[in-house]
This record gives structure tokens, C-alpha cells and sequence, in this order.
């Protein structure tokens, strides 16, 4: 087995290169995988690994979407002057510009949303349970009606960065790979992160947070800490969507926590909470069958995928990973013994 996993991940590498031009057609849904894939494994770090269900993180994810075009506009020009000018002014941005402000932006929007994680992590980690959840969702919900008032950042117009510079298509490429290229940085940093220490401190939190302040664990530290690093990619994610969708909303975009909000963490529950892989597939499976239902059952998208909701919550608690350790426990690598036979042999 430790021969065929290098193997394994080459050709999953070679797939993950080889996608968008297998499937030219879905260029943009292949990207939006990568969203729903990234976000699930960053949920699944305060959710899933620590115990901390969030509701809120769609907060990082409207925060790096706005950080990220600030940063670009204000590199060109006066940002106030620019949104108030919306669908009054030309703007005009050099190859030079977009690129460079795309950079700054996604660096900040990944490092100011791992700021505003840590700090609101000061207040609501004095929370568990449903109060936890319920406090992120008021935070996300109070930063999407704060900045659709926000006239310096175009209010409920939002904000309209400028087009992809280059063709069409090779827009479409340029975001996949860049989408791509974050989960892949982040797939190989969690399972870094998963072997060490600190894993194995924020599982204690999940199994008992008492026991480990009491072990003398510096319990709130470890949430802020892996709050932010889950802030910090989702940040990134944003403001690559916010550049992918070139004029976003505050509420219907950026923080739309009924949507994105919501989808990222059935995807952790489909897949499985708690393991590296799991997300990952509870993603893949939520996205083809939103795709199929958005498709071929108009009107009843809703329905399907609340029944989904409710099929998974019933019979998979443990999510498809769970199960499968279940019903199959050598393939996660244990040992099963088969149960001796009680029925005596018919004496001679």
C-alpha cells in the first residue's frame, strides 16, 4: 500500500492538470468544485477536527472578496471616487495592474481575514454548541447588511473589478489552476497539519475541552489559531471568486450565507467530519448532484437537496467516510478477524 500511494497521488495530480481540457465544457463548474472543496476542508478544521460547528464562515469568504478588490482598485485609483462612479466613469486597468493588484489583493484578503478570525475568536470561543453557531451566523449575517450600507465600497451595488485581461477562455483556465493550485496547497498542508501536535491538541478540545485546559492546554489559543489558518484560505478563495465573477453583491454574492454559507457544511457532513478525505468526497458528491438537480429538476432543486440534507443527518451521522469505516474497515488499514465457527463438527 505504501508503494501504491505515490502512484495514487500522481495520477490524482495528472487529473486534477488534465480536467479542463477532458471536460472543456465545464471549465467553470470544475472551478466552482474547487470552491466548495476548499471551503469543506477549512470548515472541517473548527468543525469537524476542533468540534466547533461554524455557520459563519462565508464571513472570510465575502471579507476576502471585498479585501482583494480594494487592494486592486486602490492601486489605480481612488477607491470612494470608483464605486461612486459605477456605470458612470471609465476605468481603465493595465495588464500590469490587474495582475499585480490580484496578487497584493489575495495576500491581504488571506491575511486580514485570518486577523478578523482571530480577534472575533476572543469573543465568540467564550461560546459552545449551538451558541458558537448561532454567534458566527450573526457575524456573518451583521457583515453583509454593514457592508451593503457601506457606500465607500459601492453599498448594495457592490463593486465591479476589471475583465480578465486576455482571452476568454484562458480566463477560464487561469482561475481553475489558480483555484486548483490553493487546494492542492492546502490538501498538502492539512495532511502536514493532521500528523502533528497541534492535531492532536484541537481533537482534544473536540473530545473534551475541560480535560485539556485542565492538562494545561491553552485551549483558546489553539481555536484562534485554527480559526485564522481556516480564515486565511478562505480569504484567499474569495477574493479569487470575486476577480472569477468580475462584479459581486455584498448579499447575493459575497455573503451569502443561505447558499455557500450552508453548502460547505452539508458537504462536510455528506463526505465526513473529522478526516482529511472527507470533505473532499462529500464535496464532489454534494456538486454533481446540485449540477444534476439545478439541471434536470428546475423548481425542485431545493427539495432534492433538502432531502439530501435529511437522508444524510438519518442514516450517515458519521458521513460516507464514517460508514465505509463501518462496513469496511480494512480498507482504512484494520485488522478483521474473522469470527470463529460455533457450530460443532457432527460426531463420527
Amino acid at each position: 500500500m505504501a508503494i501504491l500511494r505515490p502512484v495514487f497521488y500522481l495520477a490524482l495530480l495528472a487529473l486534477i492538470i488534465a480536467a479542463p481540457f477532458i471536460f472543456p465544457d465545464f471549465r467553470t463548474q470544475l472551478a466552482t468544485l474547487w470552491v466548495f472543496i476548499i471551503l469543506s476542508m477549512t470548515w472541517d478544521m473548527t468543525g469537524g477536527q476542533m468540534g466547533y460547528n461554524s455557520l459563519g464562515n462565508i464571513l472570510f469568504f465575502g471579507a476576502g472578496m471585498y479585501i482583494a478588490a480594494v487592494v486592486t482598485i486602490a492601486l489605480a485609483y481612488d477607491v470612494g471616487e470608483y464605486t461612486n462612479a459605477f456605470g458612470g466613469g471609465t476605468y481603465k486597468f493595465t495588464t500590469t495592474q490587474y495582475f499585480l493588484g490580484m496578487g497584493l489583493g489575495l495576500v491581504f484578503a488571506g491575511l486580514l481575514s485570518a486577523a478578523i478570525a482571530w480577534l472575533m475568536g476572543y469573543l465568540l470561543f467564550q461560546f459552545r454548541g449551538p451558541y458558537f453557531a448561532i454567534g458566527t451566523l450573526g457575524a456573518a449575517i451583521a457583515a453583509g447588511e454593514l457592508v451593503s450600507n457601506w457606500e465607500w465600497v459601492g453599498g448594495g451595488q457592490g463593486i465591479a473589478l476589471p475583465v480578465y485581461p486576455g482571452d476568454f477562455d484562458v480566463g477560464k483556465l487561469f482561475f481553475y489552476y489558480l483555484f486548483a493550485a490553493t487546494g492542492v496547497i492546502l490538501f498538502i498542508f492539512l495532511r502536514w497539519l493532521y500528523g502533528t501536535r497541534f492535531a492532536g491538541a484541537i481533537n482534544a478540545i473536540r473530545d473534551d475541552e475541560e480535560k485539556a485546559e485542565a492538562m494545561g492546554l491553552h485551549t483558546l489559543r489553539y481555536k484562534q489559531v485554527t480559526w485564522a489558518i481556516s480564515a486565511f484560505f478562505v480569504g484567499i478563495v474569495g477574493g479569487i471568486s470575486g476577480f472569477q465573477n468580475i462584479h459581486f453583491e455584498p448579499l447575493e454574492t459575497a455573503f451569502q450565507t443561505i447558499n455557500l454559507g450552508i453548502f460547505m457544511v452539508v458537504c462536510v457532513l455528506l463526505g465526513g467530519k473529522g478526516t482529511l478525505w472527507g470533505p473532499i468526497i462529500g464535496a464532489i458528491l454534494f456538486h454533481v448532484i446540485k449540477e444534476v438537480t439545478w439541471n434536470y429538476l428546475l423548481g425542485w432543486q431545493w427539495v432534492a437537496l433538502g432531502a439530501l440534507i435529511v437522508i444524510t443527518v438519518v442514516y450517515f451521522q458519521d458521513g460516507l467516510m464514517g460508514w465505509l469505516a463501518r462496513v469496511k474497515p480494512e480498507w482504512f488499514g484494520e485488522r478483521v478477524q474473522k469470527k470463529p465457527d460455533l457450530i460443532a463438527e457432527p460426531a463420527e
